[in-house]
């Protein structure tokens, strides 16, 4: 006689799983909730601003008609658009000219820190991060009562030298000028990220390179610089980042300068006046858009470089 086993009853055989199952909902639930907060603050504060800037971007105010849908002539319009374009050049020049000098200013500092030689380092690196926490708006009006040609520094050494020498506000140089400020404002936050990115060198390296007899410029060469790759192609991006969102700086200086400083001077404060003063706001996003675009492209390109190259 054959005897055959029992069979499990389904219930038995599908329990363990089916618990596992609710366990992994439960669990995915609570993370959800868990983030739920930073979602509902990302979507409200970054993707909702810019689909409605989009929206914006693909409709014009029109005479006859109202607000009516106009695709993408606005874009193409703004590629045609001199003011744009002439605002846009100004802040690649800056940003290739005022960047390097900064970055390599806070990476001097950092390394001049960090080095034993310096004495009372801690000093100068709290007097070096200070300007960064005075306010923007602050910085520039002390410096622009510092540029002024009727009152304060430069205008009295001019009066001391009986000439014009000292002219911050001619058309040659307030690029120059503003870059000054930027450099003043920014050169100690950079330097701190750089000194961070030197404080996590490995003490061993430093031990090994003084029993091969490596001088200071080679530890610096074949340690420090190296180590600091990462830090530089950050400072780098966030250097990008504010050179094309220059902004504060020339809107604050336009009052002392404005024969120099059109509306249009940046294509931040070209969008600026376009939304507040010539109520365009369907081309002012536009400019936003196509500016975001633009910085995010390089930003990863920057950023690409420097991943490269880290893993070579």
């Amino acid at each position: 006689m054959t005897t055959t086993s029992p069979v499990a009853p389904a219930a038995v055989v599908s329990g363990p799983p089916l618990r596992r199952t609710r366990v992994r909902n439960r669990s995915e639930w609570k993370g959800l909730a868990f983030v739920a907060p930073f979602l509902i603050v990302f979507l409200l504060v970054f993707i909702a601003p810019v689909v409605y800037s989009i929206y914006l971007s693909l409709f014009r105010e029109q005479l006859v008609g109202g607000n009516a849908f106009v695709g993408v002539e606005n874009f193409v319009a703004l590629f045609g658009d001199a003011q744009f374009w002439e605002g846009f050049g100004r802040v690649v020049l800056f940003l290739l000219v005022q960047v390097p000098i900064m970055l390599a200013l806070a990476l001097f500092a950092a390394l001049a820190i960090d080095s034993a030689r310096l004495h009372a380092s801690g000093f100068f690196r709290i007097v070096i991060f200070l300007p960064y926490a005075v306010p923007a708006v602050v910085a520039v009006l002390m410096w622009g009562f510092i540029y002024g040609p009727d009152f304060g520094l430069a205008a009295n050494v001019n009066d001391w030298l009986g000439s014009e020498v000292i002219t911050p506000f001619a058309r040659n140089w307030i690029l120059a000028s503003i870059g000054n400020i930027v450099t003043w404002e920014f050169v100690g936050y950079n330097m701190l990220i750089f000194y961070s990115a030197l404080r996590t060198i490995p003490t061993d390296l430093y031990e090994a390179a003084e029993l091969d007899g490596a001088g200071p410029m080679r530890v610096v060469t074949g340690i420090k610089l190296p180590a600091l790759r990462g830090a530089i192609v950050i400072a780098t991006i966030f250097s990008i980042i504010g050179s094309f969102q220059l902004f504060n700086e020339p809107n604050i200086l336009r009052t002392l300068a404005p024969n120099i400083i059109t509306t249009f001077f940046t294509p931040n404060m070209y969008a600026y006046n376009l939304s507040f003063q010539g109520q365009q706001y369907n081309y002012s996003a536009t400019v936003a858009i196509v500016m975001g675009v633009i910085t995010a492209v390089i930003a990863y390109v920057v950023q690409l470089r420097g991943s490269r190259k880290e893993e070579r």
